[in-house]
């Protein structure tokens, strides 16, 4: 594996991230140009209104089981990056931290961490900024 760095941190599943979503979009469109055709008698629409809602709920679901699971991730990576800051500096983060900024902070070593989550609250630096300020990068290889 090679090693992590801002420009290559990012990770995309090609099946989950693109082809999934557009299997779903076109299963949706192709059910409105369906149901568009029908007669639109009340026999047909409870027919064709379900072969609607799946691939809707397809894509919620899609949608949703990333969502969840970045959220949990972010409040382990939350307690766990607090916990680091209060190991290097016998302090929790300062409560200015949003969460963006601490699942940024991550990537930072011990060594500079603590002064790089000061410069966050300080200078309000986005995720971005974090990142590309991050001098020695420590790779996160878990990250859903």
């Amino acid at each position: 594996m090679s090693n992590q760095n801002f420009r290559n941190h990012a990770r995309y599943i090609p099946l989950w991230h693109f082809i999934t979503p557009v299997i779903l979009l076109v299963i949706l469109g192709m059910s409105i140009i369906n149901l568009a055709h029908t007669d639109m008698h009340a026999h047909d629409l409870h027919m064709w209104l379900p072969i609607i809602l799946i691939p809707v709920a397809m894509f919620l679901l899609w949608w949703y089981a990333r969502a969840f699971a970045l959220r949990a991730q972010d409040r382990a990576i939350r307690a766990e990056e607090n916990f680091r800051h209060f190991i290097l500096t016998g302090k929790p983060f300062d409560n200015r931290l949003r969460m963006g900024q601490i699942i940024a902070l991550r990537f930072a070593s011990d060594e500079e961490m603590p002064a790089l989550a000061k410069r966050a609250v300080d200078e309000n630096l986005s995720r971005r900024q974090i990142k590309e300020a991050v001098k020695n990068w420590q790779a996160d290889h878990h990250r859903a």
